[in-house]
C-alpha cells in the first residue's frame, strides 16, 4: 500500500505574529529595566507605576524594532533562503511587508502612550529618550544608512540597551541620574551587545553575499571571537568595580553567580560557526538575563 508523505502545516496568523516578534529577545529589553528598578531601589527611589511603564514601553519598542529589522531586512535583500538564523516571516511569505509595517507603527503607537503617561510623571527629557529609541529602533536596519549594515550595530546596542535603558528606567523613578546608574548600565549593555555579537558571528558568510558590513564582516570571525570574550570579561568585572568605588554594597557580587552559565558560552563560540552558534545566541540572552536578575537582587539588597 502506498503511503503519501504529509506537508507540514502551514504557519497560522497568530503564531506568524508572535515569530515576527521574535519573544527570546524579549529578554535583552528586560534586562535593563530590571536593573535600573533595582537601582531605584537601591537609592530609595522605586516607583512602581513609573517602572512598569519603562518596562512596557522597552517590550513595545524592541518588538517594533523586530518587526522593522523583518522587513527592511527582507526590502534590502539581506534575508534569503540561504539565512541561518530564525524564520522571517515576510521572507518566507507568511505575512506581508504592509503587514509588518502596520504591526510595526501599531506597536511603537503603543511604547508612545507608555511614554505620554512618563511625559506627565517626569517631563520632557523622556520624550527625547522615547523618540531616539524608536528612531533607533527604525534606522537598525532601514534608512539610508542603516547601522546595522555599516558596522554600527554594536555601540548602537551598547547604548540603547545599556546607557539608555538603565540610566532612563532610573530617571523615570527618581527624577535625575546617579553615579551608580551609569556604572550599572555598564555591564547590561555589554552583555546586549554580546548577543549581537554571535548574531553577525553567525551570519557572517550570508551578510557577505549581500553587502551587510557588520563588524563580523569587517573584521572576521576571530576579532569577533576575542570582542565576545572582553564583553563577558568586562560586564564581570563592573561588579568589584562598584563595590570597590562604594557605590553600592558586596551584594552586587552575586552576579558572578551566573559565571557557570558563560564559561560553556566561551568555549562553543570558539568551535561552532553558522547555524550551529544558534544555541549561543539563545544561550548569551538568558546569561544577560540571569546575570541581570542577580545584579538586581544585589543591588535592591543594598538598600538594606
Amino acid at each position: 500500500m502506498k503511503v503519501e508523505a504529509t506537508s507540514k502545516p502551514p504557519i497560522g496568523k497568530g503564531q506568524a505574529w508572535l515569530l515576527a516578534a521574535r519573544p527570546k529577545t524579549l529578554p535583552a529589553a528586560a534586562a535593563p529595566v530590571i536593573v535600573g528598578t533595582a537601582i531605584a531601589i537601591a537609592t530609595h527611589n522605586f516607583s512602581p507605576l513609573p517602572a512598569l511603564a519603562a518596562l512596557l514601553g522597552a517590550l513595545f519598542i524592541q518588538i517594533g524594532t523586530n518587526f522593522a529589522n523583518d522587513v527592511f531586512d527582507y526590502k534590502k535583500g539581506a534575508d534569503t533562503a540561504e539565512r541561518v538564523g530564525p524564520l522571517r516571516v515576510v521572507q518566507a511569505g507568511i505575512l506581508t511587508p504592509n503587514e509588518v509595517f502596520a504591526g510595526m507603527w501599531l506597536v511603537f503607537g503603543l511604547a508612545t502612550l507608555c511614554g505620554v503617561y512618563l511625559l506627565i510623571v517626569v517631563g520632557w527629557p523622556i520624550v527625547v529618550i522615547g523618540v531616539l529609541s524608536i528612531l533607533a529602533g527604525i534606522a537598525y536596519t532601514g534608512g539610508p544608512f542603516p547601522l546595522g549594515y555599516n558596522g554600527l550595530g554594536d555601540i548602537f546596542v551598547f547604548i540603547f540597551f545599556g546607557l539608555v535603558a538603565v540610566c532612563g528606567t532610573y530617571y523615570v523613578q527618581a527624577g535625575r541620574l546617579v553615579a551608580l546608574a551609569w556604572w550599572g548600565a555598564i555591564p547590561v549593555g555589554l552583555l546586549a551587545t554580546a548577543i549581537i555579537v554571535v548574531n553577525n558571528l553567525r551570519d557572517i558568510e550570508t551578510d557577505t553575499k549581500v553587502g551587510k558590513k557588520t563588524l563580523a564582516v569587517r573584521l572576521g570571525g576571530r576579532a569577533m571571537q576575542l570582542e565576545y570574550f572582553g564583553l563577558l570579561a568586562g560586564s564581570y568585572l563592573v561588579p568589584p568595580l562598584i563595590w570597590g568605588l562604594g557605590l553600592a554594597s558586596g551584594w552586587v557580587m552575586l552576579a558572578w553567580l551566573s559565571l557557570p552559565l558563560a564559561w560553556p558560552l566561551t568555549q562553543a563560540i570558539q568551535t561552532q560557526k553558522g547555524r550551529a552558534l544558534n544555541p549561543v545566541l539563545g544561550g548569551t540572552a538568558r546569561l544577560e538575563l540571569v546575570y541581570s536578575l542577580l545584579f538586581a537582587v544585589g543591588l535592591a539588597l543594598t538598600a538594606l
